[in-house]
C-alpha cells in the first residue's frame, strides 16, 4: 500500500479525482451497496446525489472518537462501512469514497481545529482543547469545488447542543463556530492542505505524537462513548 498520498496542487483534474485508491476503495461492494441503497436507481443531479450521500454519511455512520481503528485496513471506507462508526477521518474517507463512485470528483482536507466544547476525559487525553487533523471533504459540483462535513451525526450534536451542519451543494458546510447556545465550538486554527487519497502516514503519526493519550494500542483508541460523556460535558459548559 501506498500510504502517502499526494498533497493537492493544480497538476490533476477534477476527472482525476475519481479514481479508486488505497483508502477510497469505492469498487467495492460494500461501497456500491452502500451508494445503491442511499440513492436508489433513480438517480438526481450531481448535487442531489451528493446531498443525499452526506446526509446518510453523517447520520448513519455514528461519530465516535473511542474504539477506533487506525490501522491501514481500518481506515478504508468499505472496513469503515462495515463497522459503522468513526471520527472525522473516517466518515470523510466515506464521503469522500461514495462521491467518487457516483462521478463526483472528491478531495480530503486536513485541518488542526480547537473545540472548546470535548468533554473532561476527552480533554485529558487530548492535552487540551487543540485537535490535530480534523478531517473534511471537497467535492466537484456544478464547476467548482465545495468543502462538506459529514461528521457529526444529529443524535449527537443534539446531545452536545450543537446544531447539525447541514449541506445543499452549493455552498461550503465546514464547521458553526458557535454552539445552539452562542457558546464558541470550534475554531479554525490551521490546514495541512487538501490531498487525492487519505495521507495515511502523515495523519496517523501525527495524531499519535499529538495525542499519544488517546491510544490505547498502536492502531486502537481507548474505550469510551462520546454520548455517556454527553451530560458532563453540558453541565461544565452551562
Amino acid at each position: 500500500m501506498n500510504r502517502k498520498a499526494k498533497k493537492m496542487g493544480t497538476d490533476k483534474t477534477p476527472e482525476e479525482l475519481l479514481a479508486v485508491t488505497d483508502f477510497l476503495d469505492h469498487d467495492t461492494l460494500v461501497v456500491r451497496h452502500f451508494v445503491d441503497r442511499v440513492l436508489g436507481e433513480d438517480r438526481g443531479t450531481p448535487i442531489e446525489n451528493a446531498v443525499k450521500l452526506y446526509y446518510a454519511v453523517r447520520d448513519e455512520i455514528n461519530y465516535e472518537v473511542y474504539g477506533a481503528s487506525l490501522s491501514p485496513e481500518g481506515l478504508r471506507a468499505s472496513s469503515i462501512l462495515g463497522r459503522g462508526r468513526g471520527f472525522c477521518i473516517h466518515k470523510s474517507n466515506v464521503y469522500a469514497a461514495a462521491c467518487r463512485a457516483v462521478g463526483i470528483p472528491s478531495r480530503l482536507v486536513m485541518t488542526d481545529v480547537r473545540n472548546h466544547l470535548a468533554s473532561d476525559r476527552l480533554r485529558e487525553l487530548v492535552g487540551g482543547d487543540v485537535f490535530r487533523f480534523h478531517a473534511l471533504t471537497t467535492v466537484y459540483l456544478d464547476g467548482r469545488w465545495v468543502r462538506a462535513t459529514p461528521v457529526f451525526n444529529k443524535m449527537l450534536c443534539r446531545l452536545y447542543g450543537i446544531t447539525p451542519l447541514d449541506f445543499d451543494g452549493k455552498t461550503d458546510s465546514m464547521s458553526h463556530p458557535y454552539d445552539s447556545k452562542g457558546r464558541k465550538y470550534m475554531e479554525f486554527l490551521h490546514e495541512h492542505g487538501e490531498f487525492d487519497d487519505f495521507p495515511y502516514d502523515l495523519v496517523v503519526d501525527g495524531i499519535r505524537v499529538a495525542h499519544p493519550r488517546l491510544f490505547d494500542s498502536r492502531y486502537e483508541t481507548k474505550d469510551g462513548s462520546l454520548i455517556a460523556e454527553a451530560g458532563s460535558t453540558q453541565q461544565r459548559a452551562a
